[in-house]
């Protein structure tokens, strides 16, 4: 994980920018002191107008994006109504759209999402006010993830940095375990805590995304971002050695269900949320000591007792060989307006504003791309030093590569990459037909993708 700052530059306010003077925004966004905070009046901007934000958001995650909406209502007038979205969110908002429903706006977890909407003509471009924003508060890397062709349509909202490997502390003092900085050194580390007692390594397995961010990390480590990038665009075959060498690498971990918590088949039947509760509870006897997976599991942790920074810490993901590199895989939830309204183009402009950003990371399991943030606004050290590696990282980093294929097969349930991966954690031997088996799906999804 890079831990370089950039010099941060002063931000913009919502207020400075938008044509709807009276929202009275209360935060400066510059990382400085804040402004006495406005009080509503009678003439809001938006009064009157009804918006709505879909997205696939649950549990502790849509809370917090609620909390966001609701200090804009404060500040416009308007009225928001937050749509439970079904995953993959592309094949709900199509049955929004032809039933003549869409959304004002939605929060899309995928560069292809971005993309395949953008050609279907639902997306409208982002605003004037929304754009400004962007300039002052986003490198030039997140700007262009949210463009398609050279307009913008996306504004990220909230980010992740996924090369992060939790653990419980407890676990690795009893097991006289240190960080490890190689996966030579992670595999250790495992053999030492399985030795000592506790199943060292909790997966995710039910949910394929998981599989995803294991073998892109590993991936982006040992073949290098140019291979990482053409991997992406399937410029190169998943039958390249580049996959099987990852693959290979991967099946060291999955190969040993020793290692892993509840076996196997415990790991392809445990949730995303489990796979990280379950390692902090327990005290140190947990079903798992170390968990991978982004800063967002910060929010589960804190469904546990356990304290992060204390009985939770967090290690970059390790590099993979000799030759390798720590890798920086990052994800995130673009907002875009399927409706060309001021309510729906007001919002983006808020949601690119540091002042919005500062209200989720307060509550934690949230990390902004905006540079502009003051890490302050984060709820403890942990989560304070992960954005800014990220922040820091500038346009030096990865996006998630399942998030940039077609969704047909990086973002479905049960199909292409994620059902792979699935299989290949059920049988890690069989490298070369799980190579088929992706390049197979991909071609076919690339295809699809390409008649539009």
């Amino acid at each position: 994980m890079r831990t370089t700052l950039r010099p941060r530059k002063a931000g913009v306010t919502f207020t400075a920018l938008t044509t709807l003077a009276a929202l009275a925004l209360a935060g400066c966004g510059d990382g400085g002191t804040e402004e006495p905070e406005a009080k509503p009046t009678g003439a809001l901007p938006l009064k009157g107008q009804k918006i709505e934000v879909a997205a696939v958001w649950t549990g502790p995650e849509q809370e917090n994006f609620t909390k966001v909406l609701k200090e804009f209502e404060r500040r416009t007038g308007a009225t928001v109504t937050f749509v439970p979205a079904q995953d993959p969110i592309v094949n709900f908002l199509g049955t929004k759209i032809a039933g003549g429903s869409p959304p004002d706006v939605a929060m899309l977890p995928q560069v292809g999402a971005i993309q395949q909407a953008a050609a279907q003509k639902w997306l409208k471009p982002v605003g004037p006010e929304a754009k400004a924003q962007l300039a002052a508060n986003y490198s030039r890397g997140w700007q262009e993830l949210g463009a398609v062709d050279g307009t913008q349509y996306g504004v990220y909202f909230k980010a992740a940095n996924k090369s992060l490997v939790w653990y419980n502390t407890a676990v690795f003092e009893n097991a006289g375990a240190a960080e490890p900085k190689t996966w030579k050194e992670f595999l250790t580390t495992a053999e030492t805590i399985s030795a000592s007692g506790v199943t060292p390594v909790s997966v995710g397995g039910a949910d394929g995304w998981t599989l995803t961010d294991w073998f892109e990390n590993v991936y982006l480590s040992q073949a290098g971002p140019e291979k990482y990038d053409r991997l992406a665009k399937h410029e190169i075959k998943w039958t390249d050695p580049s996959v099987a060498a990852a693959l290979t690498t991967l099946a060291e971990l999955f190969g040993k269900p020793s290692l892993l918590a509840g076996g196997t088949s415990g790991a392809l039947q445990t949730e995303y949320p489990a796979s990280v509760t379950q390692t902090f509870t327990g005290g140190a006897e947990p079903k798992g000591a170390m968990v991978f997976e982004g800063d967002f599991a910060a929010v589960n942790i804190a469904q546990t007792e356990a304290k992060i920074g204390t009985d939770a810490k967090v290690f970059p993901f390790p590099k993979v060989g000799d030759a390798g590199t720590v890798p920086v895989v990052t994800a995130g939830d673009a907002a875009v307006a399927l409706k060309d309204t001021k309510g729906a183009q007001a919002l983006l402009a808020f949601l690119a504003s540091p002042d919005a950003a500062k209200i989720w990371a307060g509550a934690g399991g949230f990390l902004s791309p905006n540079k502009n943030l003051d890490p302050a606004a984060y709820p403890n050290d942990v989560q304070r030093e992960i954005a800014k590696a990220l922040t820091g990282a500038g346009d030096d980093f990865r996006f998630d590569m399942s998030d940039q294929m077609p969704q047909s097969f990086g973002g479905t349930p049960g199909k292409g990459e994620w059902k792979a991966l699935q299989d290949f954690l059920k049988n890690p031997k069989d490298v070369a037909g799980a190579q088929a088996r992706l390049e197979a799906d991909a071609a076919k999804a690339y295809r699809a993708a390409a008649k539009g």
